[in-house]
């Protein structure tokens, strides 16, 4: 039963933590969304930084696990970087995702505490090595044109990145800005 009270607590607050920010995402808000006694969220949590991390290391987990999923049967090169930058962009919109704790758990963004950013980012930066493994291999396979695969990574994860925020946070994306985006990388990276 336990269990199911710190996953209930866990889930509130990726809720909350996306639809309020840190700020205002209390211990009372995340209590009352769970259903579940203000204590146990010190019980299992300590503080609010440690379920903040926590949020964001779940979402994260689940986050990669779905890129890899989705490029794990990739035909070539090629297709595993569009399955990638596909997977990406649809995790991003998905409402059941806690997207918007990503965003906002970033080790760029709201993480208060040195050791809280190197664990956010030791985990990003296994998105950028999972992508510029899939340009390596598009590389050799001859589907992608011969770049910097790091470099590479690095500016398809930026425009992720900015399309993504631009899509979630403000009011002016295109309604075709990620199929626009796809279209783009493809013209980039195909050989």
């Amino acid at each position: 039963m336990n269990t199911n009270k710190k996953e209930a607590l866990l889930h509130a607050a990726k809720e909350l933590f996306g639809e309020c920010g840190y700020v205002e995402t209390t211990f009372k808000k995340i209590s009352e969304r769970a259903g579940v006694a203000l204590g146990l969220l010190t019980h299992h949590y300590g503080n609010k930084e440690k379920l903040f991390l926590a949020s964001g290391l779940d979402v994260l987990a689940n986050f990669l696990e779905k890129l890899r999923e989705a490029t794990a049967g990739a035909t070539s090169g090629f297709d595993g970087v569009m399955l990638f930058c596909r997977t990406y962009l649809d995790f991003s919109i998905d409402k059941d995702s806690n997207w918007l704790v990503l965003v906002r758990c970033s080790p760029y963004s709201d993480m208060k505490t040195k050791t809280d950013r190197d664990i956010m980012d030791s985990m990003f930066s296994q998105v950028h090595q999972e992508l510029e493994q899939i340009i390596v291999r598009g590389i050799k396979d001859g589907t992608i044109t011969n770049v910097d695969s790091k470099a590479t990574a690095q500016v398809i994860i930026s425009l992720m990145v900015g399309a993504n925020r631009t899509k979630v946070l403000t009011p002016y994306a295109c309604p075709s800005l990620y199929e626009d985006v796809l279209a783009f990388v493809s013209r980039a990276i195909r050989a």
